[in-house]
């Protein structure tokens, strides 16, 4: 009996031993010479703001063009197209239609300036074309349907018809319409039936295609990747034209939407939280009728409340590095919900940081989430071969090399504690032992390496923040403070030779959390 025991010991013992080195001897080994092909950008593709009528505001339209200079988003979404804000649709005394695309003209005009695309999300109603007086938001989104579907019809034409006339063509074929938000929400983004959905999105569908027939109309844009066959089923039954599938998902537990910013979340335990449900999505698309639809996830995040201070930590970072890897090539784009704080959902928030989904908040602080977004598109255009699953390993055609890697460890103690209550405390990171990288096949020669950092107090914009006892306003200094420490700059830069064997290796250590980006830039 003690022989047993001892070995199953000595047993147990190699097992830690085992445990532990794994943990210390990460390896990332790579061959500069092994290419996986050319690099999925889905992760870029597009990106959330709140509301057509914030993207007035000259702050707004500056950190756009920020995060378009250094994230490079291809296509930027947004609610309320539609709405009375933006001035586009009201009836004279004997109920005709009157269109004004003035306000949208001033934003339109400056998306497509920064070379960017809209991602057309057709909603909410215009008070005078809707059927009730439910609405959502400190805005007041209207959310009931038409009451006349053959006007909704003509102006869906109709705006169609002036971004043709406006923008050309070949520009508006190359763009998205997507037929309203999160209509399984009921109460919520949609007063009536999957059904009446359906009749908005058939009216919708064909005020687009009256335009042209290669305009891209889609939907349904449900809340928790719902109605995905459905709508397939729909459409191919009624031959309603539909060029792509839209749908959401948030990392969180329990539920799908929060008005006014007080509900209490929980990050989701599940390993393939968010990523396991766009993989299923394709599985939906690839069983159904129209099996080569693309998949656009207009909608991603941690989490789907305005005032989750998960937004705001740096174990965003990591979070949404690992996310997007896994999703692979499941999805044609991940829009990351939202790139700014400037959003209003709630009401104009009264902190500088509040647990908001933006990537920047209202000064334009860059939050980890930011650097997440910021690293990868410094990746060269052709992936290399790698078996690590937290990482990317890149080259481009100057011969430089990428690896971007990071520690995505789930901390929160689960249902005991809400995000909210979690996520606002200090956190340091624990040690996650020794990450080596190694890269063959380099060309020889004289490269500077620069190393970038994200992770607890490195470009951790909310730990300074909490240093400084959270104000509730911010001066001029406090702000110029905080952008100048989280600016993204390396932590370090060095110049290094590659000799004939043509092998560059590094070791360092990780903690959680961490992202590490090595850019071997070649002289």
């Amino acid at each position: 009996m003690k022989r047993i025991l001892i070995v199953l010991v000595l047993i147990h013992s190699i097992q830690i031993i085992g445990q532990n080195n794994n943990a210390e001897n990460r390896i990332i080994k790579v061959d500069f010479k092994k290419e996986a092909g050319k690099l999925n950008t889905m992760f870029k593709e597009c990106i959330g703001a709140g509301r057509a009528n914030e993207g007035l505001r000259a702050d707004w339209q500056q950190q756009l063009a920020l995060v378009k200079k250094e994230c490079d988003f291809k296509y930027i979404r947004f609610h309320g197209l539609l709405s009375d804000d933006m001035a586009v649709y009201r009836e004279d005394e004997k109920g005709n239609p009157e269109y004004n695309y003035q306000y949208v003209d001033v934003l339109f005009d400056y998306i497509v300036s920064l070379k960017m695309k809209p991602f057309v999300e057709l909603g909410f109603m215009p008070n005078a074309l809707a059927s009730g007086k439910e609405t959502i938001f400190w805005w007041k989104g209207n959310v009931t349907p038409p009451k006349d579907y053959k006007k909704w019809e003509d102006l869906i034409r109709n705006l169609t018809a002036h971004f043709k006339e406006r923008y050309g063509d070949e520009e508006v074929k190359t763009w998205y319409f997507e037929v309203w938000n999160e209509p399984n929400l009921s109460p919520g983004f949609w007063s009536s039936t999957q059904e009446e959905y359906y009749k908005l999105y058939d009216y919708a569908a064909r005020g687009v295609k009256a335009v042209n027939k290669e305009y891209k109309v889609g939907g349904p844009a449900t809340a928790g990747s719902a109605w995905v066959s459905e709508t397939i089923d729909f459409c191919a039954k009624n031959n309603v034209p539909m060029d792509f599938v839209s749908t959401h998902t948030y990392g969180v537990k329990h539920g799908y939407l929060d008005e006014f910013g007080t509900s209490g979340t929980i990050l989701n335990q599940d390993e393939w939280s968010v990523s396991g449900e766009i993989i299923h999505s394709r599985k939906l698309i690839t069983e159904s009728a129209k099996p080569n639809l693309e998949l656009h996830y207009t909608e991603w995040s941690s989490s789907y409340t305005p005032a989750d201070p998960i937004h705001d930590s740096y174990h965003s970072a990591a979070y949404i590095l690992q996310k997007l890897k896994q999703v692979g090539n499941a999805a044609n784009s991940m829009s990351y919900w939202v790139f700014t704080d400037i959003f209003e959902e709630a009401g104009p928030r009264f902190t500088p940081f509040h647990g908001g989904f933006g990537l920047l908040n209202t000064q334009g602080i860059k939050k980890p989430a930011y650097f997440s977004y910021y690293l990868m598109n410094k990746l060269g255009e052709t992936e290399l071969q790698n078996s690590d699953k937290a990482s990317w390993t890149s080259k481009n055609a100057k011969g430089d090399v990428q690896v971007l890697l990071w520690d995505f460890t789930n901390t929160h103690p689960g249902d005991k504690e809400l995000n909210q209550t979690y996520y606002i405390k200090d956190l340091p990171s624990k040690e996650k032992g020794k990450v080596k990288v190694e890269v063959d096949g380099m060309q020889k020669g004289k490269y500077l390496l620069e190393i970038y950092k994200v992770g607890y107090k490195v470009n951790d914009a909310y730990a300074d923040y909490l240093a400084m006892n959270k104000p509730s306003q911010l001066t001029r200094q406090q702000v110029n403070s905080l952008k100048e420490k989280n600016n993204g700059a390396p932590i370090s830069t060095e110049k290094i030779t590659i000799d004939g064997k043509g092998t560059f290796s590094k070791e360092f250590k990780i903690n959680e959390n961490d992202v590490v980006m090595l850019n071997l830039i070649k002289q």
